[in-house]
């Protein structure tokens, strides 16, 4: 019977638990997004951008498989980022049929931009607290990371 209210607790706790880290991080997400340097940009092409510094270039196929969305939405992404200057097109050296996608220099300045406005008002926040809630979130930082797979 001890084992059993053990294990009901347990789950109870562990579904507690994720349901506060969830709106926690969605919380904090939320207000990362909302330090935008450039709103002209959506967060769909800045994802895009992302993922073109992250893992290089590659085909509008590659890319909309990367960014879990169907070729012909990610043909819209790249044909708005083209027209922003913020993705260039070269020939694909094997195959005639497809170009490779790659960022441009303006590119890099508007993600290295994001990134700064970003980290800068969360550096803000987090120095607001204790360092001991700071050393906590270091260690949640590291076990987040785990958990997402990274």
């Amino acid at each position: 019977m001890r084992y059993a209210n053990y294990v009901t607790r347990t789950t109870l706790d562990t579904a507690a638990l994720a349901h506060d880290l969830r709106l926690g991080v969605m919380r904090l997400a939320r207000r990362l997004r909302s330090q935008r340097v450039d709103t002209s940009v959506t967060l769909t092409h800045l994802s895009a951008l992302s993922t073109l510094k992250r893992h290089g270039p590659m085909s509008a196929g590659e890319l909309a498989a990367h960014e879990r969305v169907q070729p012909p939405s990610m043909t819209r992404v790249v044909g708005a980022l083209e027209a922003m200057g913020l993705v260039s097109r070269t020939p694909h050296p094997t195959d005639g049929r497809q170009v490779v996608l790659g960022l441009t220099g303006a590119a890099l300045e508007l993600l290295a931009a994001e990134g700064r406005a970003r980290d800068a008002w969360l550096s803000g926040r987090l120095h607001e607290l204790s360092p001991e809630k700071r050393a906590v979130l270091r260690e949640a930082a590291a076990i987040m990371d785990e958990l997402a797979g990274a």
